[in-house]
């Protein structure tokens, strides 16, 4: 019997606790919590891109607008180019401001665009505004359904 018990006792020495199946239960535990952490980096990831092609937009609009006097007057090309540029997302509302002013000795006075300037020299701002709806994958209570997202360029043209 003494012989019996000595045989047990190496045995449960050799052999602590089984641990085989505790990985195995942790491994359940967070594999939600990671895979909700990856579908939060994937989202946030497709927001920022839209927010960086929505601006990329504006600023290739407004670079094609401000070659010169003739390309700021032409609006349905600078649309398109806003449009081409964004090919991945459907723009919405996209705003093309021309404003004029003159210039002289430090002082800029506001003019209607086309206003030839009595002393010192003109100038033409192009501003363009671009924005689109983001509709996210997964939408969570208490946060809109969708969001917008602006893009915003100025530049002054080219004389």
């Amino acid at each position: 019997m003494r012989n019996g018990n000595l045989q047990l006792r190496s045995l449960l020495k050799a052999h602590p606790r089984r641990e085989c199946g505790q990985a195995l239960i942790e491994t359940a535990l967070t594999l939600p919590l990671l895979i909700l952490l990856l579908i939060g980096s994937v989202e946030l990831v497709r927001v920022v891109y839209a927010a960086i092609e929505v601006s990329n937009a504006a600023k290739a609009a407004v670079q094609f607008g401000a070659q010169n006097v003739t390309t700021a007057q032409q609006g349905a090309s600078i649309q398109a180019s806003a449009t081409n540029d964004a090919a991945n997302l459907t723009l919405g509302q996209t705003t093309i401001v021309n404003s004029c002013a003159c210039a002289s000795g430090g002082v800029t006075t506001a003019v209607a665009c086309g206003t030839t300037c009595t002393t010192g020299y003109s100038l033409e701002t192009l501003t363009v505004t671009t924005q689109t709806t983001f509709d996210p994958i997964i939408h969570l209570p208490g946060l809109p359904t969708t969001f917008n997202l602006y893009g915003h360029a100025v530049q002054e043209v080219l004389r």
